[in-house]
């Protein structure tokens, strides 16, 4: 599995994560023409190769005719839904803006659809999020990770004035993340882009092992004397300490106001929209109330659909997450004949060579109505018949 590091020791931005991709590989001449893929005419793009602490970076700048600064997010939406982009870059960045539109929305005490969206409305900043999200999938990056990132000192000027650094919206975003404060004299290091960025893409920070196989760096705008402002990207490939061992993402939230069927309900869409399993356990919730926690098991570009469909189908409010590695039996589906009858069975394979199978149990009752005989007897036939395959 191809995996990507994200190291913001100088922090991150969109344009220095443009910068990295370019460095690692991603086509020039397609970030050249995203402008115009996004109907966005009179957009030229620049790539440079400049120095930042002596360690040589590509910059990528934007020359942009005059338009307007402020978009809503439904705007935007439309900017994104015609660019013809892959549906999990849609997805993304619908994701990554809706994250920024929320928080601003929460610092200004008003609804994400009413939000204005100043800086990150602009053009560079759509061209920013949509071209690092698609940029990433064209590496074939399948997960990403970003570990501790430096914030800068200081204040800023910003539509809303001067703020402290980070400003609030920045440092809403990077809620849950790890961050740290400096380098002292740093000034804004993290643009509300790019910690929108990592809210959407960073699945946590890097595994113990990896094993690297590219790394480039982005430039930042600023130039320190004796540093490097400056965003590295490593491509890696996933390291397994067990072989067979297989990445995926556990969702949970509990719930302690939904009827057990309403409860029921929302596990079977969950299944049906792709999680590789749901499971329902009882537990205690405060003051005594018994509840439900529902734990999802799925692959990690569904995190962010489930999570979703987990919040808009409960009533909790809030999904935790994390990253779990399962080690799973080589499987197979096999469609079979018992008593003139089609069962499907599904056989894996142990660790010793041998094969084992369980008959859906829709088919067994099926079968068992029509025949006549017991639901064992029609389960044990169809067992050793898929076993002998």
């Amino acid at each position: 599995m191809r995996i990507a590091i994200l190291d913001p020791f100088s922090g991150i931005a969109g344009d220095m994560t443009l910068g990295a991709l370019i460095a690692v590989g991603l086509d020039a001449a397609w970030l050249r023409a995203l402008p115009t893929t996004l109907g966005l005419d009179g957009v030229t793009v620049h790539i440079q190769d400049v120095l930042r602490g002596d360690i040589a970076c590509k910059k990528v700048d934007f020359d942009i005719p005059p338009q307007p600064h402020e978009r809503h997010i439904k705007q935007i939406r439309e900017i994104v839904e015609r660019s013809g982009a892959p549906p999990r870059v849609r997805e993304r960045a619908d994701a990554t803006f809706t994250a920024i539109a929320g928080a601003e929305g929460e610092i200004h005490g008003v609804s994400p659809e009413s939000v204005h969206l100043h800086e990150v409305g602009a053009v560079d900043a759509i061209l920013d999020v949509v071209g690092v999200i698609w940029g990433f999938e064209l590496l074939g990056v399948d997960r990403v990770y970003c570990g501790a990132i430096a914030l800068g000192d200081g204040t800023v000027e910003a539509a809303h004035g001067i703020l402290p650094v980070p400003a609030p919206a920045t440092l809403k975003l990077l809620e849950g993340h790890p961050v740290r404060p400096g380098p002292e004299g740093s000034g804004e290091l993290v643009t509300p882009t790019g910690a929108a960025l990592v809210r959407t893409l960073s699945a946590g920070p890097p595994p113990a092992q990896y094993v690297p196989m590219r790394s480039g760096y982005g430039a930042g705008t600023k130039d320190f004397r004796g540093r490097a402002n400056a965003l590295r990207l490593v491509l890696c490939d996933a390291y397994h300490t067990e072989p067979g061992a297989e990445a995926l993402v556990e969702l949970v939230c509990d719930v302690d106001d939904m009827s057990p069927e309403y409860v029921a309900a929302a596990a079977e869409r969950l299944r049906d929209e792709g999680a590789r399993d749901v499971t329902l356990i009882p537990v205690t919730m405060k003051r005594g109330r018994p509840g439900t926690r529902i734990e999802v098991l799925c692959a990690d570009t569904d995190r962010a659909r489930l999570s979703a469909l987990m919040l808009v189908e409960t009533t909790t409010i809030g999904v935790r997450w994390r990253l779990v590695e399962r080690t799973a039996l080589p499987r197979e589906t096999a469609r079979i004949e018992v008593l003139g009858h089609t069962v499907e069975a599904k056989i894996v394979t142990l660790p010793n060579g041998q094969r084992r199978a369980k008959p859906e149990f829709a088919d067994v009752q099926r079968v068992a109505l029509a025949t006549g005989r017991p639901l064992q007897d029609i389960f044990r036939l169809a067992a050793v018949e898929a076993e002998r395959l």
